[in-house]
């Protein structure tokens, strides 16, 4: 099991908060994964052009093959049930 703990890192060290792990003293080392969960990411505007020339390019080639009946498959996606009193 993954064992999670709080840090801040600071240039080149980390500052635990809270609780750091119990395995590490000041001579020992371990590996870690780290994932950024405060950093302000730039998002790229959404390109309506390209996606458009995408679709076409699928619906040329005659749609997504692997989808025998778009109807049947919309349906199951959906998992749509009958509307009461329709």
């Amino acid at each position: 099991m993954l064992e999670k703990y709080r840090a801040t890192i600071c240039g080149d060290r980390i500052e635990w908060e809270g609780e750091s792990p119990k395995t590490l003293t000041n001579a020992a080392s371990i590996k870690v994964d780290v994932t950024v969960v405060s950093a302000k990411r730039e998002l790229k505007k959404p390109d309506g052009k390209k996606m458009a020339e995408a679709l076409a390019k699928i619906a040329a080639k005659g749609g997504v093959v692997s989808i025998k009946d778009p109807d049947k498959w919309l349906h199951e996606i959906r998992k749509d049930r009958p509307l009461p009193g329709r």
